[in-house]
């Protein structure tokens, strides 16, 4: 999978950073500019192995080359090689990589983190990901000034390619129309996803977007594919 990103990011003219975790094993880092940048977008995914429609929802917008024609991106198409290798939600020695952006103890969150200290700040983050427990499509909205949601919109249009969940309650968490905003208190937070440490030192307007693992992949993707364009578009 990542062979193929690869080789799609070179024809479309994407410049690839492999960036060392240990011996031989990197995370790749794609980057691409317009001649006149107005916005600057960071995306990952495949920070759980067990979450494919991610990486494969970010292939396919890499493989399509429709971007918005002022956005500068910065891309991370799989944070965990070795556990998506395994099907695996955790890396290859058992630690969940989305829950160590507080303490840094892994390898790749340290060298993913090292590498985001380099790069400018954002105006928004997407973060692509799979729940194995969900209903339908969802999201986590971050967004602790209060600018402009995109997440109604987000809503309206992954729900003509998937169903959205209905809950009141996802993950322990309030939702409403399939929208999360999560506490944002560093305080109360004893381990950070990837998420709240970007809102932290990045960005302050920042998306995760989950996926129904119980559906067909390709409604997966679809979902995923269908909520990035929609953020990537918004005005």
């Amino acid at each position: 999978m990542l062979h193929e990103v690869e080789q799609a990011a070179r024809r479309h003219g994407w410049q690839i950073e492999s960036v060392p975790v240990s011996g031989d094993f990197n995370l790749i880092t794609l980057y691409r500019t317009p001649a006149e940048p107005k916005r600057r977008i960071y995306i990952s995914t495949g920070i759980h192995g067990d979450e494919p429609a991610g990486p494969l929802a970010v292939r396919q917008l890499i493989e399509e080359d429709v971007w918005p024609a002022d956005v500068e991106l910065f891309l991370c198409p799989c944070l965990n090689p070795a556990g998506f290798e395994l099907n695996s939600r955790e890396n290859e020695r058992g630690r969940d990589l989305n829950r160590d952006y507080k303490h840094l103890e892994s390898g790749e969150i340290r060298a993913h983190v090292a590498w985001l200290a380099r790069q400018p700040s954002f105006d928004f983050t997407l973060c692509l990901h799979e729940d194995w427990e969900a209903r339908g499509f969802y999201l986590y909205e971050l967004n602790p000034e209060q600018r402009p949601s995109q997440a109604a919109r987000v809503i309206a249009e992954v729900a003509c390619v998937c169903p959205i969940d209905p809950a009141g309650e996802i993950d322990g968490r309030s939702a409403r129309g399939g929208i999360i905003h999560p506490e944002l208190d560093p305080l109360k937070r004893p381990q950070w996803p990837e998420a709240f440490w970007l809102v932290q030192h990045k960005t302050r307007l920042s998306y995760t977007l989950e996926a129904p693992s119980d559906f067909p992949m390709a409604t997966r993707v679809a979902a995923l594919v269908t909520a990035a364009r929609a953020i990537l578009n918004s005005p």
